[in-house]
């Protein structure tokens, strides 16, 4: 073909130089993030959670759920300043906590919800890291799909309950040093109860 172009006029003025990257493994086969709101699979998980932890959402029903033996609840009324930090400390527990290729998935109650890789989002060059674990106006959930660890955050009590005892493990510390003393234990009072109401917070001691 380069003869037949130079017999027919054509010169050479530059050259080309091809590259090909060989990833070290297979690609992916999802993407790394999904978004999802109308899908069953979303809809089945929001309604294994509801029977499971007998979800009751209302601005004055509290804890809102039936929190489990393996948990624990935080008052996060120190405000939006710690969101960044709480968020760090609960993802690099669930990091720590999910197995190999298992996805998390980031519930916002009556809005979008997300299906994703924890292993390949965040960071340079990837995607986001869906959601918070601060409840920013509706309550927020991180589960895994079989529902055995993850949080949920309250957004008119002011809370964050981790289940799961391998995520506690990882974070309790942390989020005692950041939020302070805990609030419950196994859905139990463990030395003050915080309720929230149109006064402000009142401190109720047993």
């Amino acid at each position: 073909m380069r003869d037949v172009l130079t017999g027919a006029g054509f010169r050479e003025i530059a050259t080309v130089r091809s590259y090909h990257r060989t990833p070290p493994c297979a690609p992916a086969r999802e993407r790394a993030v999904r978004q999802l709101i109308f899908e069953p699979e979303h809809d089945d998980l929001w309604d294994r959670f509801y029977e499971r932890f007998r979800f009751q959402p209302s601005i004055d029903t509290y804890p809102g759920v039936t929190e489990p033996p393996a948990s624990v609840t935080w008052h996060l009324g120190t405000g939006h300043a710690i969101a960044g930090e709480l968020d760090r400390l609960v993802r690099r527990g669930l990091l720590a906590c999910v197995r190999p290729d298992e996805p998390l998935y980031f519930l916002d109650w009556n809005h979008q919800g997300y299906r994703f890789d924890p292993l390949r989002v965040g960071g340079p060059g990837r995607p986001f890291w869906p959601g918070t674990a601060y409840p920013d106006g509706d309550y927020h959930l991180y589960v895994t799909a079989d529902l055995r660890l993850g949080t949920f955050g309250h957004p008119w009590e002011e809370s964050l309950c981790v289940f799961g005892a391998d995520l506690l493990t990882e974070v309790e510390a942390g989020l005692t040093a950041l939020l302070g003393p805990v609030m419950r234990r196994g859905g139990r009072n463990a030395g003050n109860i915080w309720t929230i109401g149109p006064d402000g917070v009142t401190r109720v001691r047993p």
